[in-house]
């Protein structure tokens, strides 16, 4: 796990206590893409997650959470974020 990968982990776990959690910079996958830096790392992610502030919310409202305690991290640069709720 590159080092923005585990920070956006620690977010996830300080905001929305998740039962299970992955998270996966699959950046390098995506050279030449949009929004690709050419490091290879820092702009595309998987979130896998499951959370108890998911219960009875449909997926959008799910994804929005998930999108809201990760705001500081799209704001400095994560290209694209793929959720995957568990």
């Amino acid at each position: 796990m590159t080092t923005l990968a585990q920070q956006m982990h620690q977010a996830l776990v300080e905001k929305l206590t998740p039962t299970q959690l992955e998270v996966l910079d699959e950046s390098a996958a995506h050279a030449g893409h949009a929004g690709a830096n050419g490091t290879g790392f820092g702009t595309h992610f998987r979130v896998r997650i499951a959370s108890p502030f998911f219960t009875g919310r449909p997926r959008v409202a799910q994804h929005r959470l998930v999108y809201d305690a990760l705001q500081e991290f799209i704001d400095q640069g994560v290209h694209a974020l793929a959720i995957e709720v568990l």
